[in-house]
């Protein structure tokens, strides 16, 4: 084993880096440039502890930290692998980016309670990188409860009935689940095995029932809501009362990709790839995965609302990434895994747009943005690049995830996999395409704007460009977050 380049406790510290700043953001209410700087300063102090560990990982390597022993077999500790390193990776770089943003927003419309935002948003990002470092199901859970709990303020932001009633509707959904069925679930994953760390092997012994397997796999599956599985999705939608930034921490960056990250972790990690696919649990998931991507895609063909399309949008994404992982093939999980990264880019893109629409115009339904274009072409490129990642189309990110999770489904010999890519991509490019035409290409007599220029403030324009060009660079260079998935599957 090399000699470790950092110190032992830099998982902790990259988790600690943004919960540290929450006070100093309080205290900072009354100077927004101040508060913001402290925002900025953790957010570059976790990036920078994160990148830290990178070398080393890549490497072939894993950094183990234990805080404390629990019961035999049982600990609080962080485990700092290929796929956390994408995950953290990921998390960290594009809270820098929403925060830039969320100046924009915030400001732009001058909403209340910005201090309270950032400070949960700070708390929000420090359960995210925990999740991410967690070296074992119970440690996961605590920060997947953590992460809950703290982006309910964020939910319920405008404090009207609409967003009490969404947010109501998030806890329900987020905590009834976890704690009717995850925890459950890890509990009798821990008396079976005698521990909760996470192995590539597996840890469940060869003689276990085929059928303790599937309903403990169900529930795993269920009990980790934030993943959006149909039927337990709605609450998704319904967080779209939240301020835009909000939303792009939610669907983008932290809540959902959280909950995939925790199923891809039960996949791969407690379960193993070998098991998954010997004891064909892995047709299960895919079932229950290309179900949501399907009928999810569908959904988003009648909405409206932009937000919402986006919403069901990322409901199906996120089936996509189990859908890759569930194949339990090297190619199928790898693609899984990297579609975290691509997919996030590409939707925080949307988000973005979406909200810049918002601040410089005030329309957040698609009907009303005929010509939009022509009033914001910088935004509405960005939000064209975007959807070419989430659709899986060249020159952007989103292709490479894609093409690999297709290969898994060969691999895996599950074709009715490729169907589901196939149609699912056909029904993305159906509601994104006509946004994008309309904005650009409408007749002159259904313009709804004027020809001239005039974009969102500069802190809400520059974020989606930003991300944008990071989607077509990840097309050319997806080495990085490919390189940490492929650690997952040494072997494989």
């Amino acid at each position: 084993m090399d000699t470790v380049p950092f110190l032992q406790s830099t998982p902790l510290l990259a988790v600690l880096a943004s919960l540290a700043a929450v006070p100093l953001i309080a205290l900072s209410g009354k100077k927004p440039n101040l508060r913001e700087f402290w925002t900025f300063l953790a957010g570059f102090i976790k990036l920078a502890l994160i990148l830290s560990m990178g070398s080393y990982i890549l490497s072939g390597n894993t950094h183990t930290y234990e805080l404390c022993k629990i019961l035999p077999g049982l600990s609080l500790q962080f485990t700092v692998d290929g796929f956390g390193m994408l995950f953290a990776l990921v998390a960290s770089s594009l809270w820098l980016v929403t925060s830039v943003y969320s100046i924009g927003y915030m400001r732009g419309l001058d909403e209340h309670a910005q201090t309270r935002y950032f400070c949960f948003f700070a708390l929000a990002l420090s359960a995210t990188i925990g999740v991410a470092f967690s070296g074992n199901l119970l440690t996961m859970y605590l920060f997947y409860e953590m992460l809950s709990l703290s982006t309910y303020p964020l939910v319920t932001h405008h404090q009207d009935m609409e967003a009490r009633g969404a947010g109501r509707k998030y806890l329900t959904y987020l905590l009834s689940t976890s704690i009717g069925l995850a925890l459950p679930a890890m509990l009798a994953t821990y008396l079976i095995t005698g521990t909760l760390d996470f192995n590539v092997q597996g840890i469940f012994p060869p003689d276990t029932a085929k059928t303790t397997l599937v309903v403990l796999l169900i529930m795993f599956l269920y009990g980790f809501s934030k993943a959006g599985l149909m039927p337990f999705h709605s609450w998704l939608p319904g967080a779209m009362v939240a301020p835009t930034p909000v939303s792009a921490l939610l669907h983008a960056v932290a809540v959902v990709k959280v909950g995939v990250f925790s199923i891809g972790r039960v996949l791969t990690g407690i379960f193993g790839i070998h098991l998954l696919a010997s004891a064909n649990l892995n047709v299960i998931v895919c079932v229950i995965a290309g179900f949501t991507v399907i009928i999810s895609s569908l959904i988003a063909l009648s909405q409206d609302n932009l937000k919402r399309r986006l919403a069901f949008s990322t409901v199906g994404q996120l089936a996509y990434i189990i859908l890759g992982i569930g194949l339990a093939s090297r190619l199928g999980v790898i693609g899984g895994m990297t579609h975290i990264a691509m997919h996030a880019f590409g939707k925080i893109t949307l988000f973005f747009c979406a909200g810049a629409i918002f601040v410089a115009t005030g329309k957040k339904y698609v009907s009303e943005m005929k010509g939009i274009g022509r009033r914001m072409p910088y935004t509405m490129a960005a939000f064209f690049i975007g959807s070419l990642s989430v659709i899986g189309l060249p020159p952007c990110g989103g292709l490479i995830s894609k093409l690999q999770m297709v290969y898994g489904a060969m691999q895996a010999d599950m074709f009715f996999v490729l169907v589901i890519y196939l149609v699912s991509s056909l029904l993305n490019a159906a509601y994104f395409f006509p946004i994008v035409y309309n904005a650009f290409f409408c007749p002159d007599e259904e313009a709804m704007f004027e020809k001239r220029v005039d974009e969102a403030p500069v802190f809400c324009m520059l974020p989606p460009v930003i991300t944008a060009v990071i989607s077509v660079v990840l097309f050319f260079f997806p080495g990085i977050f490919m390189d940490f998935a492929s650690l997952m599957v040494v072997g494989v």
